[in-house]
């Protein structure tokens, strides 16, 4: 039960109201969630602060994208049949919550309280958060399901691109001896705590205005001139309807589930390391120049590159298809991996243009990933189907880190890094998307066994 002014059906829209007011409130919880891809930014000072590992560190983002995997999972149904502003409302105060006890564990030197705060409690407002608006967007949004959920998770790619300059910002407010144009200078502990906090409240204010003004469409609602008729007409496509329960149960879920995941694990290779693994490629080059507020910039700049590739990628694949798209993501995605493990450290130009259009690939397959399910499995229950998919990110949230930290650990410390070191694990993420290509291949449209009983009757009702 949730209190009745969150309740489903006190935000369908009335007759005359603008879909295009949806994007605004899906993109306050979103932003304010997204700040998981900055956590590179203040990586370094955590490691200092609790005298711990890189591996240790990153456990907290590991934790944070599991729970955000299965809380998607567990909470799926409930989102979809409570409706989104009660979701969004729960997001907001498990993601604020996260940030307020993990800023206890800081300030009192608790690394397992940053593990129960920003991870667990903070991870849960992540999945909740991230799936509340899609389903949504894809009602108002049938007949482009790839510019919905473009828009939709846009966002969520783009929290990096203000969350990193901010928190650089903050920390040097809280810490006078931190210099954020210095390689050397790393923020003490009680500034990261404030830090924590600061945003903790911030986005609380954000995601509730979020939940306050979204919107569901009436039952009978279409877009105007949009035919439901031509939908079928498309590869893969199809206008019946798969449950939940169903979903699970088919090959093309777990294949899709593969290619996620695969996708995935190689983008957070980088993500998840991009501040200083920027400095390590030019540790000993000629660009050995780059400064700490030049590696938040990169972050900043993979968080354009994630926001864009999310808008752009998915809505091209209203006009291509869903499976060609993902072949542009893995296919392409090996190749430019490759660069950047082989001759990524000659100039930063070249580092910077690899790996950018890397995560332009990683943001489309997110934002792509919610139109591919509505293709195969209808929209019936496509935000619980999406939910459970997400489970894949939770796998890839432990994979991605723990392959990279574990050979940088195995290489030396942080600070002293270089090019070489970041080799291994990049050559592994292609190994990853080549099984990725092969599970994206092999998908084929639903078996109509899969189908919610009506649909079959349907079917039978037109063959006789």
């Amino acid at each position: 039960m949730v209190p009745s002014f969150l309740a489903r059906e006190r935000v369908v829209a009335g007759p005359g109201y603008s879909r295009w007011l949806i994007p605004p409130a899906a993109l306050a919880v979103h932003l304010c969630i997204g700040q998981v891809y900055a956590t590179s930014v203040y990586k370094t000072a955590l490691v200092q602060h609790f005298d711990s590992s890189l591996t240790a560190v990153g456990v907290i983002f590991s934790i944070a994208i599991v729970m955000l995997g299965l809380s998607a999972a567990v909470a799926g149904t409930w989102v979809d049949t409570h409706g989104p502003r009660a979701a969004m409302a729960v997001a907001a105060v498990f993601w604020s919550t996260g940030f307020l006890v993990a800023a206890v564990g800081i300030g009192t030197g608790q690394l397992w309280l940053v593990y129960l705060g920003y991870g667990v409690i903070g991870g849960i407002g992540l999945g909740i958060g991230y799936i509340s608006p899609v389903s949504t967007l894809i009602k108002w949004f049938p007949d482009r399901p790839g510019l919905a959920t473009g828009m939709a998770i846009m966002g969520f790619g783009g929290g990096a691109l203000i969350a990193s300059p901010l928190s650089a910002r903050l920390m040097a407010l809280y810490d006078s001896s931190y210099d954020a144009t210095d390689p050397a200078s790393v923020p003490d502990g009680h500034a990261v705590m404030l830090l924590f906090v600061t945003l903790g409240l911030v986005y609380l204010c954000f995601m509730l205005f979020g939940a306050y003004t979204v919107r569901v469409p009436a039952d009978d609602w279409k877009p105007e001139g949009w035919d439901p008729g031509e939908v079928a007409e498309k590869p893969l496509v199809t206008t019946a309807s798969v449950s939940a329960a169903n979903a699970i149960r088919t090959p093309q879920f777990w294949l899709l589930w593969v290619v996620l995941f695969c996708n995935v694990t190689a983008g957070i290779g980088i993500l998840e390391q991009a501040a200083p693994m920027i400095q390590d490629f030019f540790r000993d080059g000629a660009d050995s120049s780059v400064s700490a507020a030049a590696a938040a910039g990169f972050v900043g700049l993979l968080s354009i590159a994630n926001m864009a590739g999310r808008f752009v990628w998915s809505s091209t694949s209203d006009v291509i298809g869903r499976k060609p798209i993902y072949l542009l993501y893995l296919g392409v995605g090996i190749a430019l991996y490759v660069m950047l493990a082989v001759v990524g450290d000659e100039s930063t130009l070249l580092f910077v243009l690899l790996a950018a259009v890397i995560i332009s690939f990683y943001g489309g397959g997110f934002a792509t990933v919610p139109a591919y399910l509505r293709d195969l499995f209808g929209t019936f229950q496509v935000g619980a189907i999406h939910g459970r998919l997400l489970t894949a990110w939770s796998a890839a949230g432990i994979a991605g880190p723990l392959i990279v930290n574990k050979f940088l650990d195995a290489r030396g410390t942080p600070g002293e890094l270089v090019a070489a070191d970041y080799r291994p694990g990049l050559l592994t993420m292609v190994a990853l998307l080549v099984v990725g290509l092969v599970a994206n291949l092999l998908i084929r449209q639903v078996d109509s066994r899969f189908h919610e009983d009506s649909d079959r009757s349907d079917l039978e009702g037109v063959s006789a």
